[in-house]
């Protein structure tokens, strides 16, 4: 038998994962780079950096049905180096890592969608959503 969570539960755990992007005296970074995800958010970034967003802080909303929807967006940068967005990590604001994730362009079904994944070095880059969601089950 699979575990299967209440929305309650899901919104718990959604929330905590969240909450660590608040922790320090600072907003959240989102670093959009080239290339695979790594195998897991504790294995070094690999990639190039492309961009970083500085998020809102608090960086997201509560959750709802599971989902925590990114506040602020639409968030706006500039492109440091230019490539094709592969991934995103997420990082609290002393810089530890909290989580990676999917990228597409808007409409795309990315964990973070941004209005182009082609990035260009000083042209303007902007996330139009971003969500993390916690699965039933």
């Amino acid at each position: 038998m699979a575990i299967r969570l209440s929305t309650a539960a899901r919104n718990a755990a959604c929330d905590a994962i969240v909450d660590l992007l608040d922790a320090g005296a600072g907003a959240a970074t989102i670093e959009v780079r080239t290339g695979s995800q790594p195998a897991s958010a504790e294995d070094a970034a690999s990639g190039t950096l492309l961009c970083t967003f500085t998020l809102a802080d608090p960086a997201f909303g509560g959750s709802a049905t599971g989902t925590a929807t990114m506040a602020g967006a639409p968030r706006s940068t500039t492109g440091a180096a230019a490539g094709t967005a592969g991934y995103f990590r997420a990082k609290d604001s002393s810089g530890n890592t909290v989580m990676d994730g999917s990228v597409s362009a808007t409409g795309g079904g990315g964990d973070l969608q941004l209005n182009t994944t082609t990035i260009s070095v000083g042209v303007n880059v902007q996330i139009t959503s971003g969500t993390v969601t916690m699965p039933a089950g």
